[in-house]
């Protein structure tokens, strides 16, 4: 049965079927009687008549598990010699009750399979030789499974031959393409994607068809035979060859719908297109149902010679048609999903999922509408307002689409998101108000419902798969580690490391979002993001655990008693939160574009003068284009930055080449650049990027080739001693003499030694010059942590969980569990400075938790006041920001600033004479 309320499937579901597959076949073998019968009509019937009564019965047999399956002794993926786990003493997570149960006990793995739960004991068991695991009383989960990945087709390190395999441009309508015929089975993010706890994915084509082919569910764990075909979870899953026996599995097709599809025309070209291919399915259907008829009523004459309806590139189209087929539809907006919705009621099928979705949540009652029921909604926490059709995106969607009775599930849509940090979707979106128990079923059991894979996946439950995580932490508290991850009863981290400590066992107690979850609706997407108010003298009471009480007048923190600020006190209670600085934000285009897809929302590219000819009315300039005078103030992203603590961001023009110009530093709560204390400081740094070409690279920059590095350090070596003349030349001299630091972003190793060595050169005595050197990006500054401490160079992690999405990114340390050190912990520990940076604008909103995350992972070695450094006085040291008088201050309430129970309720801003309040 459904449970109405949270979408999730309880266990009578999938025996269900098994009566309709029982009752089917009874027909079919009545219906190959009737074709025997001495009263069957003249003709008589043709030799090959029972194959094709077989073939008309399977027609309507539905997609699911054998009957067999569920008295399964051995898994059909498990491997021989794997010796049986018995996990003891565990906080079980089952997936079961939505989501609510809790069992404390063990959990026995033997087979491939979970043999048992709760107490184990008198277990006869395959192998005597048991792995005994001690949990301590931590959580046991099944593993997670990502619904929306593209891990293998768009694989990592990003490379012309890894990552072209993510979709087809044979036209808007192509069911007969399959993800499986380009999965790369050395993408680097499998074993990323497994020390994070998940433990498959649906891997989808692209979105850049209509329909744009079949997709395949996989594990993530290697296999022996190292193949694609291996890592299936219902082999041979999607495949045209069928086994008439057995039901069939559970297929998967992405259709995708918005401004993806603008390649092929406006959105009235993709209607069309989506309801010509269905027709063309629909055709053959019922063809195929016709000729069916004839059979089994013995009219042998009307269809001699005449061949079973059927088209090799149509037939998982019509296995949709017949119900068999798991739809996933990458859809945005309400318009596309009125449009879907109609669709599926004019050829009647289900959709199994609508990914990304952002507005959704707003259109809970259309969704109602699809026929066969509700679609579960696959979305990003916090990611949204990258293109047009994303820009209503809300933190709140989760919380709001689960109170309206539609199944969320939390996915990556990797490499959008690394793979790894799929569990902190769910986490930012239990903050945000999704309930305890529906969070971790987004990332558990509710994507593999969608999946059809509930029957084995999803669940810690006798007879389900091996498929485990034991946690050192609450999974749903940032920062919360694998200590070991089982794949079809198989440990997958050789040696795991578990950072020292107590880590908290209890779900995060998170702040009410009631109000702003309803402006969230009330303004469809766009609700007001300024403060409430703005106040002049406030008292802060409950401050921290000693109760203190703090008085604020004009922004600053004074000695006054109430009775001294004036009549116009406000009080706000804190209830034990902290007053801490606000974080700056680096290494986005936050200040620069509003929406990245969206060309008149952004300052725009510089020109490259290393790629492009400089115009000559811009003379020697073009390497000191200045950010200031492209900011753009009031995005949603800087406001939602500024809600969440972030109240300062260091912008950088926008360059695609090597020159990226000079940096500006700029608060996010004001309202253009003119008003008192916007801007903090016009010229912060010179920035430039030494890289390599990637094949992403490429095609952003519209095919304009990038130089060698050797040809982009000799360009930078002579502009820093050759004295060149002009507005460049003065600049560069002021970088050479440490004036103003100099942002070099590189990724690799070699490139950074090669640097290293030129700033060592150009610092002897036969030049003298001195160089305020910051490497940004440096996924590989490990491997000189030693040189670069030396050299007095210092770091911005961007980001600060390393990923590697070029082939100079691929030496990274990935920490916990996999290694005990991170990239953080070598540096600091070689006395490097290192601040941290993100990649895309709406990351800022969460940053105090990924400092937490930073903290949780350095083995003790940060600190709360370190952690909370590298985004605030790291940087201002690294980059010389000189505003430090004007420092805003952030009031959270309910807890520390890096916890998830508190939220900002003000900021205090002595530069500006005021705090705003957004409590």
């Amino acid at each position: 049965m459904l449970d109405d309320k949270h979408g999730l499937l309880l266990d009578e579901r999938p025996r269900r079927s098994h009566k309709a597959l029982h009752l089917l076949g009874a027909t079919a073998l009545a219906l190959v009687a009737l074709s025997w019968s001495p009263f069957a009509p003249f003709p008589r019937r043709p030799p090959n008549a029972p194959e094709i009564l077989a073939k008309c019965a399977s027609l309507h047999v539905p997609a699911g598990p054998h009957p067999d399956f569920f008295s399964r002794a051995v898994s059909d993926r498990f491997v021989p010699g794997t010796k049986a786990t018995l996990i003891r003493n565990a906080t079980i997570w089952t997936g079961r009750e939505a989501g609510n149960e809790v069992v404390y006990g063990d959990v026995l793995l033997d087979g491939g399979i979970i043999k048992a739960v709760g107490t184990v004991s008198g277990v006869v068991l395959r192998d005597p030789n048991v792995n005994e695991i001690n949990a301590g009383g931590k959580w046991l989960t099944a593993g997670m499974f990502d619904l929306h990945s593209h891990v293998g087709v768009f694989s990592m390190p990003d490379s012309r031959g890894a990552s072209g395999d993510f979709m087809s441009s044979d036209g808007p309508v192509v069911p007969w393409m399959r993800s499986i015929d380009g999965l790369n089975t050395h993408d680097a993010s499998y074993e990323l994607a497994v020390a994070g706890g998940l433990t498959g994915g649906l891997i989808l084509p692209g979105s850049g068809n209509a329909i744009g082919g079949q997709a395949f569910a996989i594990k993530f764990r290697p296999t022996a035979e190292r193949t694609p075909s291996s890592k299936l979870i219902d082999s041979p899953l999607g495949q045209t060859v069928v086994d008439r026996n057995h039901p069939p599995r559970w297929r998967h097709m992405k259709h995708a719908c918005g401004e993806n599809q603008l390649r092929y025309g406006s959105r009235f070209d993709s209607a069309w297109a989506f309801r010509q291919g269905y027709e063309e399915a629909r055709r053959i259907r019922d063809a195929q149902d016709a000729y069916c008829a004839k059979a089994t009523t013995g009219k042998w004459d009307e269809i001699e010679k005449v061949e079973f309806p059927y088209s090799l590139k149509w037939e998982a189209l019509v296995d949709v048609l017949r119900g068999r087929v798991k739809v996933n539809t990458h859809c945005y907006e309400a318009v596309d999903f009125d449009q879907i919705v109609r669709l599926t009621n004019e050829f009647k099928f289900p959709i199994a999922a609508f990914h990304h979705a952002s507005e959704a949540y707003l259109v809970t009652d259309l969704l109602k509408k699809t026929w066969g029921g509700t679609p579960a909604v696959a979305i990003f926490a916090t990611n949204g307002r990258y293109k047009r059709e994303a820009y209503r995106a809300s933190e709140f969607a989760p919380k709001i689409l689960a109170e309206n009775g539609v199944p969320v599930v939390m996915k990556t849509d990797h490499p959008i998101i690394n793979s790894r940090d799929i569990l902190f979707e769910a986490q930012k979106a239990h903050y945000y108000g999704l309930p305890t128990n529906l969070a971790l079923a987004s990332v558990i059991t509710s994507p593999v419902i969608a999946a059809g894979l509930d029957h084995r996946l999803g669940y810690i439950k006798e007879g389900y798969d091996a498929d485990v995580v034991l946690w050192d932490a609450h999974p749903l508290q940032v920062g919360a580690t694998p200590t070991q991850v089982f794949i079809d009863g198989i440990a997958q981290i050789s040696s795991p490391y578990t950072v020292p400590g107590v880590k908290p066992q209890t779900a995060p107690r998170t702040p009410r979002w009631d109000r702003e979850s309803a402006a969230a609706l009330k303004y469809e997407g766009l609700a007001p993001l300024e403060p409430r108010r703005r106040a002049r003298a406030v008292a802060f009471v409950n401050v921290g655990n000693a109760k203190e009480r703090v008085s604020v007048l004009n922004g600053r923190v004074v000695q006054e008693h109430e009775h001294e600020l004036g009549r116009m006190v406000e009080t706000i209670d804190l209830q034990g939160g902290h007053i801490v600085p606000g974080l700056i934000s680096f290494g986005s285009r936050l200040g620069m574009e509003e929406i990245a897809s969206e060309g008149s929302t952004s300052d725009g590219s510089i020109i490259d003068p290393l790629m492009a000819g400089v115009p000559s009315i811009l003379g020697d300039a073009g390497a000191a284009i200045r950010a200031v005078d492209g900011l753009r103030f009031e995005t949603r992203h800087a406001l939602l930055a500024y809600r969440s603590g972030v109240t300062a961001a260091v912008a950088t023009p926008i360059g695609l080449g090597v020159f990226q110009g000079i940096s500006t530093f700029f608060r996010l709560g004001e309202v253009h650049a003119l008003a008192p204390g916007a801007v903090l400081q016009e010229a912060v740094a010179l920035h430039l990027t030494i890289r390599r070409p990637s094949a992403s690279l490429i095609n952003y920059t519209n095919g304009l080739a990038i130089p060698s590095i050797s040809t982009q350090i000799a360009t930078l070596r002579r502009l820093l001693t050759d004295n060149v003349q002009g507005e460049t030349g003065r600049l560069f001299t002021r970088a050479a003499k440490g004036e103003i630091p100099l942002v070099l972003t590189a990724t690799s190793a070699d490139v950074m030694a090669a640097l290293l060595r030129m700033k060592r050169d150009l610092e002897t005595k036969e030049h003298g010059l001195h160089l305020r050197m910051v490497f940004n990006n440096a996924n590989e500054a490990h491997l000189l942590a030693k040189e670069i401490g030396e050299a007095g160079v210092g770091v911005i992690l961007t980001p600060i969980r390393p990923f590697p999405t070029t082939w100079d990114e691929r030496r990274i340390v990935p920490g916990p569990p996999l290694t005990k050190e991170t990239a953080l912990t070598i540096l600091l520990r070689h006395n490097v400075t290192v601040g941290v940076g993100i990649r895309e604008e709406w990351e800022a909103q969460h940053t105090r938790f990924m400092l937490k995350w930073a903290m949780e992972e350095s083995s003790g070695l940060l600190d709360e006041g370190g952690a909370l450094a590298l985004a605030t006085s790291n940087i201002a040291k690294l980059l010389g920001l000189d505003a430090a008088e004007d420092t805003d201050f952030v009031a959270y309430s309910g807890g520390l600033w890096h916890e998830q129970e508190s939220k900002v309720v003000a900021v205090l801003s002595p530069a500006r004479n005021v705090v705003d309040i957004f409590s």
